[in-house]
């Protein structure tokens, strides 16, 4: 008869006991950079990097240690449809002259601290700085591309767009120069007509007198070439009263409150355009927000606002006793049903 073998009993000390986690096999240690302490919920040393959803977890217990995680990995990318979907720098973009995808050396790198700290001396500094003018006027010999510097630098500092939008007026301006159209015309011209029409597209409309001050042209150029630039890329749309509506009130500085008045106001008037069509959107615009402000008891001066608006006092009372007389007619025809 064979004598079976029994495998004897572990008996595990208090101390063992005391930290779970801790039995008779050894537990595996599984650490992570960062990570190689044990868990503070089970004092298991087991951490697991989920890279889909960039968390550390204990794979013991489950308790999340860090969240949010850069992926280390490559970043793939694939703006032309290709099949190399490496990127090397940022992707392009309209608002500089060669699209972004050329070196450039940074003049901060030069006069600050760090090149010191680098060891670089001031010797080498002056080489340097003379090298990044010659660069950069390499980049700039031909007129074409001198041209794109100047008009995205316009842009860029006197437009006062958002940066999408700037993406967008410099697009039209590379495409008005490559057409040959910028030739013989301003630059700062046809960048201010460039950023007007962007602005009107997107429904946050600059005024002519405003955008002609910025960019130091006469109002009735930049007028003649709004029109020619409009009818060169087809950008044709009408203006209503109501996109002037928040930039109006934000200079005037009323409450939000009078928003809900005011809409109700250009809802009655909207649907009437033989009484606010063919008149300039903006006095339309001061008009209402004239009238509103009284009515809920925030009341502005006629001069204040034709001076926010750019028309004269007598363009707004003209307009008031339209409207005044649009809406007798709405209320009496109201009362006859």
């Amino acid at each position: 008869m064979k004598q079976r073998n029994e495998t004897p009993s572990v008996r595990t000390s208090n101390s063992s006991k005391a930290r779970p986690g801790f039995g008779a096999e050894r537990p595996t240690r599984r650490v992570l950079e960062g990570h190689t302490r044990p868990c503070e919920d089970c004092g298991a040393v087991s951490w697991n990097f989920d890279v889909s959803r960039g968390e550390i977890t204990c794979e013991n217990c489950g308790l999340v240690a860090e969240e949010n995680v850069p992926d280390p990995g490559a970043e793939w990318t694939n703006r032309d449809n290709g099949e190399d979907r490496s990127r090397v720098g940022r992707p392009m973009t309209y608002t500089l002259a060669d699209k972004g995808l050329n070196t450039t050396i940074d003049v901060r790198d030069l006069n600050t601290g760090i090149a010191s700290r680098h060891g670089m001396s001031s010797q080498a500094r002056r080489d340097w700085r003379r090298r990044r003018v010659i660069d950069e006027r390499s980049k700039t010999r031909k007129s074409r591309e001198r041209n794109l510097v100047k008009a995205n630098q316009f842009i860029r500092d006197r437009s006062g767009l958002p940066a999408p939008l700037q993406e967008e007026a410099a697009r039209l301006y590379r495409r008005l120069s490559g057409e040959g159209f910028v030739t013989g015309r301003s630059i700062a011209g046809v960048t201010a007509a460039c950023t007007y029409l962007v602005a009107r597209q997107e429904e946050l409309p600059r005024q002519i007198p405003a955008l002609a001050e910025a960019f130091e042209i006469t109002e009735k150029d930049l007028s003649r070439l709004i029109r020619q630039v409009s009818r060169r890329l087809n950008l044709h749309k009408i203006t209503g009263p109501n996109e002037y509506f928040d930039k109006f009130l934000s200079d005037l500085g009323l409450e939000p409150s009078i928003r809900g008045p005011l809409d109700e106001l250009w809802s009655t008037i909207e649907p009437h355009d033989d009484v606010w069509q063919g008149k300039k959107p903006m006095g339309v615009a001061a008009a209402l927000i004239y009238k509103s402000a009284n009515e809920v008891g925030t009341p502005r001066t006629q001069s204040e606002v034709c001076a926010v608006a750019n028309v004269s006092e007598v363009t707004l009372r003209g307009l008031l006793r339209t409207i005044d007389g649009l809406l007798e007619k709405i209320r009496h025809y109201q009362s006859l049903q």
